[in-house]
């Protein structure tokens, strides 16, 4: 019998999911417009709320960096904010209320909020990487 190591044996950690109220929300805009992305805005007039696009509709840049996926849809970040975030879990939920922003799930009257803890000592160990923009759009390709 072969043993395993500990590194091998330990599952990754997420950096990113989502509720189940989230996730339902998501099926509704997927069902209208299709595949999804993500990318958690920087504040200023959007309030730092995570915001919801059609797949492409955001243009993705070396400036960004994809944080993993949700639901079947990619997450993207500033990289600046990323690098103040980098510690944290954010969980993806949905609240009722108008946004200020162009994310798709305003005009439902909702709005996805992220939920933020920090990561634990042996969850920082097995974080999944995470890719610059350019290097996820080279991967697309």
């Amino acid at each position: 019998m072969k043993s395993s190591s500990v590194a091998e044996s330990r599952e990754t950690v997420a950096r990113v999911s989502v509720t189940d109220a989230a996730a339902q929300v998501i099926d509704t805009l997927r069902e209208k417009h299709g595949e999804l992305m993500f990318h958690q805005s920087g504040g200023c007039c959007d309030g730092s709320q995570p915001m919801c696009f059609a797949k492409g509709e955001f243009r993705v840049g070396s400036n960004d960096v994809w944080i993993g996926t949700i639901y079947g849809c990619d997450f993207f970040m500033n990289a600046d904010q990323f690098e103040y975030w980098k510690h944290t879990h954010l969980t993806i939920d949905i609240t009722p209320g108008r946004g200020s922003s162009f994310s798709l799930e305003i005009p439902l009257g909702l709005r996805f909020i992220v939920k933020s803890r920090l990561f634990t000592t042996q969850e920082s160990e097995n974080l999944t990487s995470v890719l610059n923009g350019e290097d996820y759009l080279a991967q697309q390709k």
